[in-house]
This record gives structure tokens, C-alpha cells and sequence, in this order.
């Protein structure tokens, strides 16, 4: 049985996508891959179905990941049972979650894995944004993936 967890922004076509992706790498890169199951959601279903956002798909294969596999889908409630860690990219989605969860479910901000964030720090949308925004994005989603990778290799293991 493995641990599961889901990375969940506004759409799933930007942050988390990219989170599910470069924490997928990077959980395999710390001999967690078997362990841990990752995927990603939206609170919203706007974009459902649809591929991921192609700013945020070509900054991911600029530095060797592939996202062309993507296809965005919204939460659901009944994914509470077999989701052990649920991980919003900003304060909003973590209140959409927290009104969505049953008693003892385990929501967080992703970036609380990064130790060089402040608290409570979020994973900025860089939807309206320019393509720095998808690098900053990036940077933020390597750090708190190595992060949360160091958590779950002390703990799991």
C-alpha cells in the first residue's frame, strides 16, 4: 500500500500540475517513487479534461520534466478515503479543502516542506503572469518538493 498524496490549486492546469510533476521526480530521485502515489487536482472544473497550461508545460521541459500528459480535473469528495495528504498551493484553496474534509484529514500548504519559506507562504498563480512568474512557480514547487522528499524519507521509512 502506498502513501497518496494530491497537490491542489484553483484549475489544475498551472501550480499544481507542475508540483505533481516535479514531486513525482523527485520523490523517485529519493528511492521514494514505489512508496508514495502523487497526483493533482483543481477546486474548480473549468478546465477539466483539458491539457495543462502551455506556459506551464513549456517551463517544465525547459529543465527536462514532461507535463504533456496532463489532464485537469476537479477535487472530488469521495477521494478523502484513499488520499492520505492533501496539499494546497495557496490559503484559499486550503479553506475550499478545509470545508470539503472530513474530521482528522491531513491539508496543508505545500510549501510549509520548503524550511526556507516563511510560514504560511504560498505557491503564488502565475496564470495572469509573464514567464518569470512560471520559473518563480517552479523554483518554489523544486523547493518544497525536496523538501516534503526529506520529510517523507524520514518518516515512511
Amino acid at each position: 500500500m502506498s502513501y497518496h498524496i494530491c497537490l491542489v490549486c484553483l484549475g489544475n492546469i498551472c501550480r499544481s500540475p507542475m508540483a505533481e510533476i516535479v514531486l513525482r521526480k523527485t520523490l523517485a530521485d529519493h528511492g521514494l517513487g514505489d512508496l508514495v502515489t502523487v497526483d493533482s487536482a483543481g477546486t474548480g472544473d473549468w478546465h477539466s479534461g483539458g491539457p495543462m497550461d502551455a506556459r506551464a508545460a513549456a517551463m517544465l521541459a525547459d529543465h527536462g520534466y514532461d507535463g504533456s500528459q496532463h489532464r485537469a480535473r476537479q477535487f472530488l469528495p469521495d477521494w478523502w478515503e484513499r488520499i492520505d495528504l492533501v496539499l494546497a498551493m495557496d490559503a484559499r484553496n486550503l479553506s475550499t479543502l478545509r470545508h470539503l474534509a472530513p474530521a482528522g484529514a491531513d491539508i496543508r500548504l505545500f510549501r510549509s516542506f520548503d524550511p526556507a519559506a516563511p510560514q504560511d507562504a504560498e505557491v503564488p498563480d502565475p496564470y495572469n503572469g509573464e514567464r518569470e512568474d512560471f520559473a518563480e512557480v517552479l523554483r518554489m514547487v523544486q523547493a518544497a518538493s525536496t523538501g516534503l522528499a526529506e520529510h517523507l524519507t524520514r518518516t515512511l521509512r
